[in-house]
């Protein structure tokens, strides 16, 4: 999924995370709380996110904006004890966002953590976690070879959902 934030100075910032569930409440993915998309996400609770399959005939294209909320402890415990070991690992040692000296200095910090640990599970760290897009507004564009694309869009008004046909 596609993530676009916000910086508190107005900054745009889009980038990809896995989505990692999408269910009645919202989409859910995971993150670095110390990474700046965690930072704008926090500093103005919003976000929009899109998926687009271009492989598929005809192409389609989901979009949505919304609010964030932080996933539970226990649900962002429940998904860090899912991830394979090394991404584990990986999460614990990365400043994501951050300058590092080297890839090879972070790769010799997750060697040592997995001495250390020798076998014994990886504890999720504070400072990484989950959150919800919970959408207000999602679009929905099929592409057509005409260009004349069918858009819909969907808002949250008083907790009920309203389509719009939108022109492409």
């Amino acid at each position: 999924m596609a993530l676009a934030t916000v910086s508190p100075d107005g900054r745009p910032s889009v980038r990809y995370v896995l989505c990692r569930g999408i269910d009645e409440r919202g989409v859910r993915f995971f993150t670095n709380y110390d990474s700046r998309k965690a930072h704008d996400l926090e500093a103005t609770g919003r976000a929009a996110g899109a998926f687009f399959w271009a492989g598929l005939v005809p192409p389609r294209q989901v979009r949505l904006e919304g609010r964030i909320e932080r996933a539970t402890a226990a649900e962002s415990d429940a998904y860090f004890a899912s991830r394979p070991r090394g991404n584990q690992v990986s999460a614990v040692v990365s400043p994501q966002s951050r300058p590092i000296a080297s890839l090879e200095e972070l790769a010799a910090e997750a060697r040592a953590l997995e001495a250390t640990l020798a076998g014994k599970p990886v504890p999720r760290p504070k400072g990484w976690g989950g959150y919800w897009l919970v959408a207000d507004v999602v679009e929905l564009w099929q592409g057509r070879p005409d260009r004349l694309h069918d858009r819909t869009r969907y808002e949250r008004v008083e907790g009920e959902w309203r389509g719009t046909r939108l022109a492409p």
